[in-house]
């Protein structure tokens, strides 16, 4: 398998630290608010990421962080006239709710940012100790003059960096690049006592701090949007080395922006969407579609069309194990013929290739939708059980993997069955209008009528 790591900017064969383990940490939300389809995004990535190094064999811990402290938890905290601990607290819970819609498997840890100040001041000790860390009225910042490494992992060196960059007036840093790792407390904010006075953590250390505490001094695989490869994950990278001499991580996974006609998706641009306001439109399996719709690295387009497109994409892949089962219940006896052997076996190796291809998951969904083609072509010609069965639980085993199909269709409505069971015998008797009319009862119910060479089957009507 291989991953591209954005450290060396080239695609590398994946070597897990441990044989059979894994290790990841993936930059999780600041609970402000709910998140947009853009940070779900980064969330997805790092769900497919999982997911996939599962069904490879691996033992994957996942670390996946709350920030529930900083300037933006303050102040809105202060416009809705709660504690940022109230605010965390249910932007945490629709956090967890949004992204259950979205099928992200729960991670391993959620850690807390407000839970591991002890872990962080520990840590800025450590720097402190080293000369790369100055103390200042209170604040304390990590010193990029003294880290010569600081730059490597976004390929710029110092110069570049701090061209536009300014020390502001009154400001107390020694050079333009320096950043916070404690803040001096200030009146009504949260703060926690320190060796340098009461204060509260700086948005960086608190990454590598819980990353170092669940997952060691390096990890397999940090994850996370490509807006934060500078200066979060550059900052994490000089503060962590910094202390321990290790890197924090051996492979850097970012993917690329979700944008909109006016540019990239943030919520500072008020161009953004919500995840919440999305799942209300459509069901979460669209959204995931629609996130593989393209290689994660590149950008994707976000707009109303490609969420249709999605849609009509995973309806077809809906109803494509829809026809299998139902052709199931009345399929013959018989060995599994070589032509699904052949159907499942080149399925599986197209998106075996795809997957170890860096997560390539727009190509694993091409090997699906050629099973679905050559499938359906194949139904028309009397498949065995066998054959069915092995159909089923290939493409099963890959939509699971994906996220996908994680919900059942079977009708078992008695009053739907009734009515499809008096249409069959309008039909047979060539009273056409009772069997129209049957149809549209059945309509009335929520229910579709599809006529196939094993039989007519009932479908629920959509509602997304």
């Amino acid at each position: 398998m291989k991953l591209y790591d954005s450290a060396t900017r080239s695609l590398r064969e994946f070597v897990p630290i441990t044989p059979g383990k894994v290790g990841i940490y993936g930059c999780g939300p600041t609970v402000y608010n709910y998140i947009h389809v853009g940070n779900a995004r980064a969330f997805f990535v790092v769900d497919l990421l999982r997911r996939w190094l599962t069904a490879r064999g691996y033992d994957v811990t996942l670390v996946a962080n709350f920030t529930d402290i900083d300037d933006k938890m303050i102040n809105r905290a202060n416009e809705l006239g709660i504690t940022v601990k109230e605010l965390g607290d249910q932007f945490i819970a629709a956090y967890i709710a949004d992204t259950q819609k979205l099928g992200l498997t729960p991670a391993t840890v959620h850690p807390r940012a407000t839970e591991h100040i002890g872990q962080m001041i520990a840590l800025i000790k450590k720097l402190e100790a080293k000369g790369l860390a100055y103390a200042v009225d209170g604040d304390v910042y990590f010193s990029t003059q003294d880290y010569p490494e600081y730059g490597q992992l976004c390929g710029q060196d110092m110069e570049l960096l701090q061209e536009g960059a300014r020390i502001e007036p009154g400001s107390v840093k020694r050079h333009p690049m320096d950043f916070a790792l404690w803040k001096a407390a200030k009146p009504g904010e949260p703060s926690w006592p320190s060796p340098w006075g009461e204060g509260r953590p700086g948005w960086h250390i608190e990454c590598s701090a819980m990353s170092m505490k669940y997952l060691g001094e390096t990890i397999d695989i940090h994850c996370g949007g490509e807006d934060l490869l500078f200066p979060h994950h550059e900052n994490e990278c000089a503060q962590s080395r910094g202390a321990t001499g290790k890197p924090l991580a051996n492979y850097w996974v970012h993917n690329g922006f979700l944008t909109v006609a006016s540019g990239k998706m943030s919520k500072s641009a008020g161009n953004f969407r919500t995840l919440h306001d999305c799942l209300a439109e459509f069901p979460g399996e669209v959204v995931r579609m629609f996130f593989m719709s393209a290689h994660y690295r590149t950008p994707l387009l976000f707009s109303p069309e490609q969420l249709a497109s999605a849609k009509s994409a995973w309806e077809r892949l809906g109803n494509f194990r829809d026809n299998l089962t139902f052709a199931l219940s009345t399929a013959p006896a018989g060995d599994l013929q070589p032509e699904w052997q052949s159907l499942c076996d080149a399925m599986d190796a197209a998106f075996t290739t795809a997957m170890d291809e860096d997560l390539n998951a727009a190509d694993a969904m091409a090997a699906l939708f050629e099973m679905v083609r050559t499938g359906n072509t194949l139904l028309q010609q009397s498949p065995t059980r066998a054959s069915l069965q092995a159909a089923l639980a290939a493409l099963q085993q890959k939509a699971d993997i994906l996220g996908l199909l994680q919900y059942q269709t079977e009708v078992t409505d008695p009053a739907a069955l009734d009515l499809l069971e008096q249409r069959a015998a309008a039909r047979a008797a060539k009273d056409w209008p009772a069997a129209d009319k049957i149809r549209d009862q059945l309509a009335a119910l929520g229910y579709t009528v599809e006529d196939t060479a094993q039989g007519a089957k009932l479908k629920a009507i959509s509602k997304g």
